[in-house]
């Protein structure tokens, strides 16, 4: 492999592109005592802004209930521009759904634990997630879609 064709795989920028805290029952929940059930939800998407420039972002979604009351909902995109240049087509989603997702994690577990904290609440920490089976499982998912004629997304 020459130095012209091995594969460039480069962080140009990291940014939270959007970040939002409800807490839509406030004041009166700050006196719940009980502790709250905690939803996540995250999703992976891509972008290609030119040749050898991707967009990729995490959004990350928790939503705290105490019964059937919500305490806060945080939503958090984690965003980073990467320069790829010479992966194979066929290798490219990988790098985008794991590599990308795998870098953006630790900045949205940050950004998501420090929102949680500015609105009042006990810090959330998000568990590690395994980007790997998570891509894998929506291939399939898309598979199994364009195979019934459906579309997912």
């Amino acid at each position: 492999m020459t130095e012209e064709t091995k594969p460039v795989f480069t962080i140009e920028k990291i940014y939270v592109k959007d970040l939002s805290l409800e807490v839509p029952q406030a004041p009166g929940i700050f006196l719940e005592r009980d502790a709250p059930q905690v939803h996540v939800e995250l999703k992976t998407q891509h972008t290609r802004m030119d040749e050898d420039m991707y967009d990729a972002s995490l959004t990350v979604t928790v939503t705290a209930k105490v019964k059937d009351k919500v305490m806060f909902i945080v939503e958090v995109e984690q965003a980073g521009i990467f320069r790829i240049r010479h992966v194979p087509e066929a290798e490219l989603g990988q790098v985008l759904g794991i590599g990308c997702a795998n870098i953006l994690f630790p900045y949205v577990r940050e950004t998501v634990s420090d929102a949680v904290t500015r609105g009042g609440f006990p810090t959330v920490m998000l568990n590690p997630v395994n980007f790997e089976a998570l891509y894998q499982q929506q291939q399939k998912q898309q598979k199994a879609a364009s195979d019934s004629g459906a579309t997912i997304h």
